[in-house]
């Protein structure tokens, strides 16, 4: 284990990295970049990381304690659970378009040649997403199957979001299926994913 030293120390350039990641996009996102950010060496960075692929791994793993976070600050659990499902399902889309960068890394592949490593993503995910499940599992049918109603689920929010972010990376198009506007796309997202819970079954019982 690290001394707390060398956490916070290992903390700082995460920060940064992040940071980084945020304000410059992945162009930015360089082990000399997030050194500056940290206001530090790039010797530094390559003593805590071993250089660009420990510090991107690092960082993937921050990008999903985020997420992990939003769902852990979440409102307990009410007596009406599809509302506190869609509450989620609201926040998670929140959570993708406060930094589409930062969604990308964790779902997508922006960095050429970055490629998690497989125990590290699995670890991320399952540690994410049972937080998730739970929040399904209370809605679900009597022995139907959480996990796979949550994936089907969550394909539906990642889905309606995802093509929600790639829209506002372009010029509108004025015959689109929707306006260009955040009630318009917010709108759709709530009916889109409660339309799904509908067709999971995922209701108060």
């Amino acid at each position: 284990p690290m001394r707390p030293a060398d956490q916070g120390g290992r903390e700082r350039y995460l920060d940064a990295a992040l940071s980084v990641l945020v304000d410059r996009g992945v162009p930015g996102l360089t082990v000399r970049g997030v050194a500056e950010a940290a206001g530090a060496s790039t010797l530094s960075v390559y003593a805590r990381f071993g250089g660009r692929a420990g510090l991107l791994d690092a960082l993937y793993e921050r990008t999903f304690d985020s997420l992990r976070e939003l769902l852990e600050g979440l409102p307990p659990s009410s007596q009406d659970g599809v509302a506190d499902l869609l509450h989620l399902a609201l926040e998670y889309r929140h959570f993708a378009r406060e930094s589409p960068t930062r969604y990308a890394l964790m779902f997508e592949r922006p960095v050429p040649g970055f490629d998690p490593d497989p125990a590290l993503r699995s670890a991320v995910l399952r540690t994410t997403f049972t937080l998730f499940i739970a929040r399904v599992q209370r809605v679900c049918a009597p022995g139907a199957d959480a996990r796979s109603a949550a994936y089907r689920l969550w394909t539906a929010m990642h889905g309606l979001v995802g093509a929600e972010l790639m829209m506002a990376s372009r010029r509108p198009l004025p015959d689109w299926f929707i306006p260009p506007t955040e009630e318009a796309n917010e709108q759709m997202y709530r009916d889109g994913v409660t339309a799904m819970m509908a067709g999971l079954d995922l209701r108060n019982r």
